[in-house]
């Protein structure tokens, strides 16, 4: 892989510069970091100037044991997600119970006249 000359980052990192746009909210601006060291790694390791920990923290992102841990915590969304739903649907049920049993009482409030 050729690689290329430090003029095209320097490029890169200007145009990075003049399309930054102020954030609107804090996680807008919390985007635009994570992005932009993101950027700065790339560029390291692309220069081979990159410290062990950027790299180590790259190789772990790939690494089989961090794919099945990002798949177990996707698992457990959906779980909670569903236990959600469920307490939702339990406690609509319980209010048509309520409804059911006041409508009753209306009716054997008229039985007993």
């Amino acid at each position: 892989m050729a690689r290329r000359s430090s003029k095209s980052y320097e490029d890169d990192d200007e145009a990075t510069k003049r399309k930054l746009k102020p954030a609107a909210t804090p996680e807008a601006e919390e985007n635009q970091m994570i992005s932009l060291a993101i950027d700065l790694a790339k560029k390291q390791l692309m220069e081979g100037t990159a410290s062990s920990q950027v790299i180590t923290h790259f190789l772990k992102l790939g690494s089989t044991k961090e794919k099945l841990e990002l798949e177990k915590l996707k698992q457990e969304n959906r779980l909670l997600e569903a236990k959600t739903e469920s307490l939702e649907s339990a406690k609509r049920v319980e209010e048509l119970y309520k409804k059911a049993m006041d409508a009753f009482k209306g009716y054997r409030s008229s039985i007993d006249r």
